[in-house]
């Protein structure tokens, strides 16, 4: 486990804050429950967690070569013990993150995203990552991404969301925005949450959004944009390369 602390999100320690989890090891091709901690001053468990997108907790599952991708709001027992349930994970390696923001203590209202690596046994196959792309299909719906970010710089990225050639207007809000984007960076599995600028005026919203982009290092990046209409929620994957 990579203990470094910078901000990355492959360290499960920093600033007093610790992730932390008996379960080294997932079953495959079935419904896994992963439990996990967040500690702090003294290795006591946290339990105060602030709102951030309307959960207190954003738990991520990715696989070592950026697929499986699952974005998971879990619960929390009165001890302090969190509890995702997952889908079924294909066998290799994986990365899960906790991203948190503390409501008291030292890191109160800063962001906090921390990960560990769990296995899942099994004859691993990877998948090599596709190609740079503007844009990516799912469920029928076409998304195409514009922007150039260049590594550790804050830059403007705009998504737009388009089904049979026409523009899409009714993405419903999601956690407070109308479409959720995170990247992952190959190789490392760095940690990236784009921030929505579009704001939520109504009940449905589209097609263009705007993301505020700050994406610590170079290389090829896996985009996940997750937006919902019609009460489903649709998440499209596709790579951005960053200078």
């Amino acid at each position: 486990m990579d203990n470094t602390s910078d901000g990355n999100g492959l360290s499960d320690t920093r600033d007093g804050y610790r992730l932390t989890s008996k379960d080294t090891t997932l079953p495959s091709g079935e419904q896994a429950v992963y439990r996990f901690t967040v500690t702090g001053a003294g290795g006591k468990p946290v339990t105060g967690f602030a709102l951030d997108q309307t959960k207190r907790m954003h738990f991520y599952a990715v696989r070592s070569d950026l697929t499986g991708f699952q974005h998971i709001h879990p619960t929390m027992a009165p001890d302090g013990t969190w509890t995702a349930d997952l889908a079924a994970l294909a066998p290799g390696s994986w990365r899960t993150f906790a991203s948190f923001t503390p409501d008291s203590g030292t890191g109160k209202g800063k962001g906090f995203v921390l990960s560990r690596t769990v296995t899942v046994p099994g004859n691993a196959t990877r998948t090599p990552l596709p190609a740079p792309a503007t844009t990516a299909e799912v469920d029928g719906y076409t998304v195409t991404v514009e922007g150039e970010p260049m590594a550790g710089m804050a830059h403007p990225l705009s998504v737009s969301v388009s089904k049979d050639g026409r523009p899409v207007t009714d993405l419903q809000p999601y956690l407070e925005t109308y479409a959720h984007l995170t990247a992952f960076r190959e190789g490392n599995q760095e940690f990236a949450h784009l921030h929505p600028t579009t704001e939520v005026t109504g009940d449905s919203g589209g097609p263009d959004l705007a993301f505020h982009a700050e994406l610590p290092t170079a290389g090829d990046w896996r985009l996940f944009l997750q937006f919902q209409t019609g009460g489903k929620l649709h998440t499209a994957a596709l790579t951005l390369h960053v200078g």
